[in-house]
């Protein structure tokens, strides 16, 4: 029997790369989208969904398991980014990121758990970053709010081995997708003092605009769902990206600040 996949923000970028991948390897998919009817040439079923309002996720639970009776594998996908210099993010964009990239990826886990632990089995995915290993400036609370899911899932994984349930996390670097045109930039003001703002946002949105295919993500996706028990990390990206992880690890702490600062040229 072909797996069931459910996967949160797919109707674009990476989670589209994904559904559209293991399509091809005969898996049923399913993804989701705040507007499904904007993508008529979606290659498979896209569910309404919005991680930041809990009624249209218990829809869209409830929708799949009508249609499927099982949901195997969950892939939460549906993120976004933000940028801006710490003090200047306004209150409202600091929680509305965190809804999105925090509580709204742990309700929908909460949401397929009870199916999962009745068919004894199951396995969620969740998408991280690189970035949430470490505090990147101008770009600190998308760090925060990935790195939080990370130890969100070190937590779920000694909860639900019981219950044949496992959860990792997969963390890319940057791949070429329209991120960029859904993030919530802080103005670069003319009078602010963080005068290097506008220059490392100009570099974040060409890194993005320069890297590889999520093709590649939806390959290691593939691979975690083929391992019969998964690792809590997996990294997928650029060689310097994922080494950075492994250099924090083993440098002081203010030689890799100053990595860093290098690096973004403050």
């Amino acid at each position: 029997m072909s797996k069931v996949v459910l996967i949160t923000g797919g109707s674009s970028g990476i989670g589209k790369s994904i559904g559209e991948y293991l399509l091809t390897k005969e898996f049923r998919v399913y993804g989701t989208s705040r507007n499904p009817n904007r993508y008529p040439d979606s290659q498979f079923p896209l569910v309404a969904l919005d991680v930041t309002k809990t009624e249209t996720i218990s829809t869209c639970i409830a929708e799949v398991l009508d249609k499927e009776h099982r949901i195997d594998i969950l892939v939460n996908n549906a993120g976004a980014g933000i940028t801006g210099p710490m003090e200047e993010i306004p209150d409202e964009e600091i929680k509305r990121n965190f809804e999105t990239n925090l509580f709204g990826p742990i309700n929908v886990i909460k949401a397929v758990l009870p199916t999962m632990r009745k068919q004894n089995s199951g396995l969620v995915i969740n998408i991280t970053s690189i970035a949430g290993y470490m505090g990147l400036p101008y770009r600190g609370v998308y760090s925060a709010s990935k790195g939080a899911l990370e130890l969100v899932t070190e937590a779920f994984r000694m909860e639900l081995k019981s219950f044949n349930v496992h959860m990792c996390n997969l963390a890319p670097g940057d791949f070429a997708t329209n991120i960029a045109a859904g993030r919530y930039h802080a103005p670069a003001k003319a009078d602010s003092p963080y005068t290097k703002y506008a220059d490392v946002l100009k570099d974040i949105d060409a890194d993005v605009d320069n890297s590889s295919s999520p093709i590649l993500v939806a390959k290691a996706v593939l691979n975690i769902i083929e391992t019969k028990n998964p690792k809590i990390h997996y990294k997928v990206g650029a060689f310097m990206q994922k080494f950075s992880i492994v250099i924090k690890r083993i440098l002081p702490d203010k030689v890799y600040e100053k990595l860093l600062m290098n690096h973004y040229k403050l």
